[in-house]
């Protein structure tokens, strides 16, 4: 059983919370800005819970629909869908389903708008507590209770993986490691890993450059953030810049480069650490704030690029009319592959997002594609795993221009976790998040 306690914090007190942040998740708010929200001491529990009740949320919904004869309003339904997600699994629960039931309630008792709920709420509780296996039982044959995703994001999977949709969903359900890219233009992956076990921090390598570490930390205790040896970026992300410069990069040669949707930067830095001085790169992003991010990410590895906030698709508005040798564009997407990190995603998305963002996407396609010099070369990706926002984008766009050829790719990477690594044989090695990757180069005309 994981336990999240904080000594100092009643456990009421975190529920509390996680109800808060769980309504406006429900409202169409991003889990990152729901949890800034909520006091410094209280974060890191609050955040621990809220993601597992995410994860366990269609469950919840499930379990609530049987025991309540209509829906609740929004904070008292997030706080009796919180409790049921947490303990409705006594093995996984992060206490002790008692616990939580008699702290859930507590929440409601200590919160003034919910106080003339709380009695309902317990009633709620006790009866799942009474009847937990066969309540349980009767959900599990519910899609939403059974992959705790929304059903038409299960038909999806179905259709665009026939193969291996059982093994996305069970991969998103699970949490993902703090993953790094080790900055070898200064340091080894061998020399930091030794270093963070001399701290005690045990580590394991992913990818080429990458190091995941066994139990995550705060970022800024980890030796070698701060000097800019190594930056938190998943094991699928790091392949961007590796993909784009293969065979691309040589000595005394200087290279043009766009990161067209570039915030927060780290694929920006990435690039400029597998270069050398002589090549610039072009860092574009649409918020200015975020801009501010990437030039914040630059400056701790001691590297610099133009960075402009502009609309990539606008491009008479930012381009100065010189050719790129490179783009690099990981465009907008539903971000279906991350949702072991950003587990509110699932739940914040709706089906016609896809056809909206994939829209955007092909029109980012089309704006960037004659600024390639001939013989140079674009990479496409998405952090989705969604073929509209892949494999078929792609192919529409090669149909259609004939000065495209595709080169030898990774194409679609399915989410998997360390336990599952293995069972997805043209997957990449190791514990990684879904993507998609393409790279395309521009032929020249006879």
């Amino acid at each position: 059983m994981t336990e999240h306690k904080n000594t100092s914090v009643p456990l009421w007190q975190q529920l509390q919370a996680v109800a808060q942040a769980l309504a406006q998740v429900r409202r169409g708010v991003s889990g990152t800005p729901a949890l800034e929200a909520v006091p410094s001491a209280l974060r890191p529990g609050v955040q621990a819970l809220l993601f597992q009740a995410l994860r366990q949320l269609g469950r919840a919904q499930a379990l609530r629909a049987m025991l309540a004869s209509r829906t609740p309003a929004p904070l008292p339904d997030a706080l009796l869908c919180t409790a049921l997600a947490l303990a409705w699994d006594p093995v996984n629960a992060p206490y002790e389903p008692h616990t939580l039931v008699n702290q859930a309630v507590e929440a409601a008792k200590n919160t003034r708008s919910l106080q003339m709920q709380a009695n309902f709420l317990n009633a709620c509780l006790r009866r799942f507590l009474r009847e937990r296996d066969a309540l349980v039982e009767a959900t599990n044959g519910n899609v939403l209770a059974q992959w705790n995703h929304p059903e038409w994001w299960v038909t999806r999977l179905q259709k665009d993986h026939p193969d291996h949709w059982q093994d996305i969903l069970r991969a998103n359900n699970q949490a993902a490691p703090m993953t790094w890219r080790v900055n070898t233009a200064r340091t080894s992956r061998e020399a930091l890993q030794a270093d963070w076990e001399n701290h005690g921090m045990a580590s394991f390598p992913v990818g080429q450059q990458g190091l995941s570490l066994a139990q995550a930390h705060g970022v800024r205790d980890i030796p070698g953030f701060a000097e800019g040896l190594c930056s938190v970026q998943d094991a699928a992300a790091q392949c961007a810049a590796q993909l784009l410069l293969d065979g691309l990069v040589a000595p005394h040669k200087s290279l043009r480069i766009l990161d067209a949707c570039a915030a927060p930067g780290g694929k920006t830095a990435h690039l400029l650490e597998l270069l050398d001085d002589k090549s610039e790169v072009t860092a574009l992003d649409i918020d200015a704030q975020r801009c501010e991010r990437i030039a914040q990410n630059l400056q701790r590895i001691g590297r610099t690029a133009k960075i402009m906030a502009a609309d990539a698709a606008l491009t008479k508005t930012w381009w100065d009319g010189q050719l790129f040798d490179a783009i690099l564009l990981d465009a907008p997407c539903t971000a279906s592959g991350i949702v072991r990190r950003h587990p509110d995603v699932r739940w914040l998305r709706r089906e016609t997002d896809i056809d909206k963002l994939a829209a955007i996407q092909k029109n980012l396609l089309k704006q960037l594609w004659p600024l390639v010099k001939p013989g140079g070369r674009l990479l496409y990706c998405t952090c989705s795993v969604f073929r509209a926002e892949g494999e078929n984008q792609v192919k529409t766009f090669v149909e259609h221009n004939t000065d495209a050829r595709l080169l030898p790719s990774l194409g679609h990477l399915r989410p998997q976790t360390r336990a599952t690594t293995g069972m997805l044989t043209d997957n990449l090695p190791g514990d990684h998040d879904g993507f998609y990757y393409a790279l395309l180069e521009k032929i020249p005309a006879p």
